[in-house]
């Protein structure tokens, strides 16, 4: 579940760590009733990070075969790289 909390929490640092480690959902600071920051756990954080660097990877992809490159298949990839390094 999505928390808002004032700025003055902060102050509340051990209460806050708990929350963000319990969920993976960040926690939007406010100031003077207005976003602010973000803060999540760690771990959160690099799921989130790994997300996008994943969705990037498949845009990327996506716009490949768009584009007409020419793809190979899983099979042969992994056959070439038995044959590379099965010495």
């Amino acid at each position: 579940m999505v928390q808002i909390r004032p700025i003055t929490d902060l102050r509340k640092t051990t209460e806050i760590s708990e929350i963000c480690h319990q969920s993976e959902d960040p926690i939007f600071i406010t100031k003077n009733g207005y976003g602010d920051l973000v803060i999540m756990s760690i771990e959160a954080y690099e799921k989130q990070l790994a997300k996008a660097v994943l969705y990037a990877k498949l845009a990327d992809a996506e716009k490949q075969v768009a584009d007409g490159i020419k793809l190979i298949d899983a099979d042969e990839v992994f056959l070439q790289l038995k044959n590379n390094h099965a010495k």
